[in-house]
């Protein structure tokens, strides 16, 4: 990971933004000391990860799950709905 001292980083900041859009991290550093870490926007945070599907192939819904504990329901509320 590249890392550039605060004066070059103000000096090419255009540059430095369009690097990091494209997944090119940098490092800012103040009397080589580092400051901040600049990520683009839509790279995940560490340690976390995609939760769409995570638990694909797993279990499987019964083809009456919308119509579970029917008889149990119309007899707490009425079936006059």
């Amino acid at each position: 990971m590249q890392t550039v001292n605060i004066h070059e980083a103000k000096t090419h900041l255009s540059r430095l933004v369009e690097q990091a859009a494209k997944g090119e991290s940098f490092v800012i550093a103040k009397a080589g000391k580092p400051m901040v870490k600049v990520v683009p926007l839509n790279a995940p945070d560490a340690g976390q990860s995609k939760r769409l599907g995570f638990m694909a192939g797993q279990f499987s819904v019964p083809d009456d799950f919308d119509r579970m504990g029917q008889a149990e329901i119309e007899q707490l509320f009425g079936d006059d709905a």
